[in-house]
């Protein structure tokens, strides 16, 4: 079984949260996450319907072990969620700011 690494709250870096969200897929990825209440899998918050499933998983572990999202597994699916708060603490405003600014 995989082990899904997430970074400690203090273990976040402004360089690790922005190189993740550098990339437009992820930055759509993370959109799609905040515009929903609840937690998302996968597939449900994929940015195409094209793309494939390797790359789809890439994106979420450089989401992931940037601590930008946390995954917990349920059955067979990956439920993720943005951890805004821990964002937020570490860097006050920076998702309102990088997504307000985002195409």
């Amino acid at each position: 079984m995989v082990q899904l690494v997430h970074p400690s709250k203090d273990d976040i870096t402004l360089a690790g949260v922005l190189s993740a969200l550098a990339d437009p897929m992820r930055l759509r990825i993370v959109k799609s996450l905040l515009g929903k209440e609840s937690c998302m899998s996968c597939t449900e918050a994929i940015p195409t319907p094209c793309m494939p499933k390797s790359t789809l998983s890439h994106h979420f572990r450089i989401l992931r072990e940037s601590g930008l999202i946390q995954t917990s597994k349920r059955g067979v699916e990956h439920r993720n969620v943005v951890r805004v708060e821990d964002i937020n603490a570490r860097f006050p405003k920076l998702l309102e700011t990088v997504l307000g600014f985002a195409d």
